[in-house]
C-alpha cells in the first residue's frame, strides 16, 4: 500500500506560517488529486485544499483562501502546504490524502474517494 508520509507541524505564533510537506513513494499518476485535510476534536475531517496533479488545478476551503497554497514539488516528490497569516481556529491535525479521479480533474471534498493517508502532523496556532 502507497504510503503517505506528513512532515512540518508543530506550533507558530498568530500570524505566523508553517510549511507542511506530503511526501510520497511517487506521484506518477498525473490523475492523482493530492489534498491536505484537517480535523479537531468532535468535528469530521474537512478539505483545506486539494491539487491535481496533471494539471496543477488548486482547490481551496474558502476559511484557508488566499492565506494557503498547495503545490507539488517534483524534485522532493512531495507536495506541500504552505500557511501564512495562521489563525488560532488553523489548530488541528492535518492530514495529506490522494486518489486517481476520473472526474477530469475535479477533486473530491469529500474525503470518501481518497485511498491513501499519511498519519498526520499536529498545528498548534496560538493567539
Amino acid at each position: 500500500q502507497a504510503q503517505l508520509v506528513e512532515s512540518g507541524g508543530g506550533s507558530a505564533q498568530a500570524g505566523g506560517s508553517l510549511r507542511l510537506s506530503c511526501v510520497a513513494s511517487e506521484y506518477s499518476d498525473g490523475r492523482y488529486c493530492v489534498a491536505w485535510f484537517r480535523e479537531v476534536p468532535g468535528k469530521g475531517r474537512e478539505r483545506v485544499a486539494a491539487i491535481y496533479l496533471a494539471y496543477g488545478w488548486t482547490y481551496y476551503d474558502e476559511s484557508v483562501k488566499g492565506r494557503f497554497t498547495i503545490s507539488r514539488d517534483s524534485a522532493k516528490n512531495t507536495v506541500d502546504l504552505q500557511m501564512s497569516s495562521l489563525k488560532p481556529e488553523d489548530t488541528a491535525v492535518y492530514y495529506c490524502a490522494r486518489y486517481v479521479t476520473a472526474s477530469g480533474g475535479y477533486c473530491s471534498i469529500s474525503i470518501d474517494p481518497y485511498k491513501d493517508w499519511g498519519q498526520g502532523t499536529r498545528v498548534t496556532v496560538s493567539s
